[in-house]
């Protein structure tokens, strides 16, 4: 799957996008930041509060426990505020 980092997120793990196979066991978009958040000391940094970190599978927004299972696309972004 390709994952797309956005903002600040991307500016801490220091890529834009990335393609990975996440471990069978990752089954939730809260499963796969806490998978990336234990690939090296950036990803950490920019999970280090996933609260905070908002998520789109395949251009929809989703919920922390929405299921990554057969996503081609997943995004993760600070959130956003407008004018």
């Amino acid at each position: 799957m390709r994952v797309l980092y956005f903002a600040w997120v991307r500016e801490r793990i220091g890529k834009t996008q990335e393609t990975i196979t996440p471990p069978a066991s990752v089954e939730t978009v809260r499963d796969l930041m806490a998978w990336l958040a234990g690939r090296g000391e950036e990803y950490a940094y920019a999970f280090e509060n996933p609260a905070v970190i908002r998520a789109a599978i395949d251009r929809a927004h989703a919920r922390p426990e929405a299921a990554i299972t057969g996503a081609h696309e997943i995004a993760f972004f600070p959130p956003m505020t407008g004018g």
